[in-house]
C-alpha cells in the first residue's frame, strides 16, 4: 500500500513539475506580447518607466499564469523528490523559446533546436531514473530530519559562505565576476527549497485536519523561506542587471541544480538505496539538461541554420579538391599547370567571398 502511494504521489508531482514548466514558459510570451501591443499603440514603454501594462488584459494573463506555475511548483515540491521538481524546471526555458519561435518570430537557430531536443532528452532520463526519498509525511519526522547532523553541517557551511560573499566578497568583487551574485541566490535556494518541501507536508497534513499552525516549524519554515527568497530575487535581479541574461541563466541554473541536488541527498537521504544503474542515469540527464541550456543560450544570436549548412560542406569539399588538384598538376607540363593555376586562383577568390559571406551568419 505504501509503494503504491509512493508512486501515486510521484507521478502527481511529476505533472504539477511539468505543468508548472508550462505555465511559467508561456508567461513569458503573454506578457511580451502585451508588452508589444502597448508598443503598437504608442503608449509609454515599461522600460522608460510606463505603466500602461496594468491595464493590458494580455499582461494580466501571463502574471496569472506565472502564479499558477509558482503554485503548481510549490505544490510539486510536496510530492515528488526535489532531485526530480528542480532540474525539470529547464523545461520552462524551453516551452519559452518553442512558443517565441511561433509567437514573436523569434526564430530558433539549429544550436537552440539542438539544445532544446537535449534538454527534453535529459529531462526523459531523470525521469526515468529519478531517485525515491525517504518516506517524509510529517511536520514531526522533518523536524527530525533537519536535526541531522549531516544537514546542520551542510546548512551552517551555506550560510557562513553566503555571508563572506554578501559582506566581504560581493562590495569587492561582485560588479566584475559573474559568479559572485549567482552563488550567494542558488547555494540559499537549496535552503529555500528545504523549506519548501517541509511547507508543502505542513499544507498536507493541514488539509488532513491537523493542527499544524501551533507547531513552531511551520513558522520557522515560512520566516525562513521569505527570507531565503528575498535574498535570491535581490541578488539574481543584481546579476541580471550587470551582465548578460543569456550568460546569468545557464550558470544560475547549474549551479543553482547543483546545490539543490547537495541538499536533497543530505537531507532525505535519496541516493542510498538507488542502483548504481540509476545514478548514472540521472547524472547523465542532468548534464545533457546542462548541455542544452548551454546550447539554447549561448547561441542564440548566432544565425546559423540547416540552409546554411550544405554551403559549408561546398566550401570544404572545394577546399580539398583543390589540394588535390594542386597536387596532380606537379605531373602536367607548365603550360596545363598554368591554366589549372588560374582556375585555382579563381576557385580561392570564389571561396574568399564565400568565407566574406558566411562571416555574417
Amino acid at each position: 500500500m505504501s509503494q503504491t502511494r509512493g508512486k501515486y504521489d510521484f507521478c502527481i508531482g511529476l505533472v504539477l513539475a511539468m505543468s508548472s514548466s508550462i505555465f511559467i514558459g508561456g508567461s513569458f510570451i503573454l506578457k511580451k506580447k502585451g508588452l508589444l501591443r502597448l508598443a503598437r499603440k504608442g503608449s509609454m514603454r515599461a522600460g522608460q518607466g510606463g505603466h500602461a501594462y496594468l491595464k493590458e488584459w494580455l499582461w494580466w494573463a501571463g502574471l496569472l499564469s506565472m502564479g499558477a506555475g509558482e503554485v503548481a511548483n510549490f505544490a510539486a515540491y510536496a510530492f515528488a523528490p526535489a532531485t526530480l521538481v528542480t532540474p525539470l524546471g529547464a523545461l520552462s526555458v524551453l516551452v519559452s523559446a518553442i512558443l517565441s519561435s511561433f509567437f514573436l518570430n523569434e526564430k530558433l537557430n539549429l544550436h537552440g533546436k539542438i539544445g532544446c531536443l537535449l534538454s527534453i532528452l535529459g529531462s526523459t532520463v531523470m525521469v526515468i531514473h529519478a531517485p525515491q526519498e525517504e518516506e517524509v509525511e510529517t511536520l514531526d519526522e522533518m523536524s527530525h530530519k533537519l536535526g541531522d547532523p549531516g544537514f546542520v553541517v551542510f546548512a551552517t557551511l551555506v550560510v557562513i559562505v553566503s555571508l563572506i560573499l554578501i559582506c566581504v566578497v560581493g562590495p569587492r568583487h561582485g560588479q566584475t565576476n559573474i559568479l559572485v551574485y549567482i552563488t550567494i541566490c542558488s547555494v540559499i535556494g537549496a535552503l529555500s527549497v528545504s523549506c519548501v518541501k517541509g511547507l508543502g507536508i505542513a499544507i498536507k497534513e493541514l488539509f488532513a485536519g491537523k493542527p499544524v499552525l501551533k507547531h513552531p516549524l511551520s513558522w520557522i519554515l515560512l520566516l525562513s523561506l521569505t527570507v531565503c527568497v528575498s535574498t535570491q530575487i535581490n541578488y539574481l535581479n543584481r546579476a541580471l542587471d550587470i551582465f548578460n541574461t543569456s550568460i546569468v541563466t545557464p550558470i544560475y541554473y547549474v549551479i543553482f541544480t547543483t546545490s539543490v541536488l547537495t541538499c536533497s541527498a543530505i537531507l532525505f537521504k535519496e541516493w542510498q538505496h538507488m542502483a548504481a544503474d540509476d545514478i548514472i542515469g540521472t547524472f547523465s540527464g542532468f548534464l545533457t539538461i546542462i548541455v542544452g541550456i548551454f546550447l539554447l543560450h549561448a547561441f542564440k544570436d548566432v544565425n546559423f541554420t540547416l540552409a546554411n549548412l550544405p554551403l559549408s560542406l561546398r566550401k570544404d569539399d572545394r577546399a580539398a579538391n583543390g589540394t588535390l588538384l594542386s597536387t596532380y598538376d606537379n605531373f602536367n607540363d607548365d603550360e596545363e599547370s598554368s591554366a589549372c593555376l588560374g582556375e585555382m586562383q579563381s576557385t580561392e577568390s570564389l571561396s574568399a567571398r564565400r568565407n566574406g559571406s558566411l562571416s555574417a551568419f
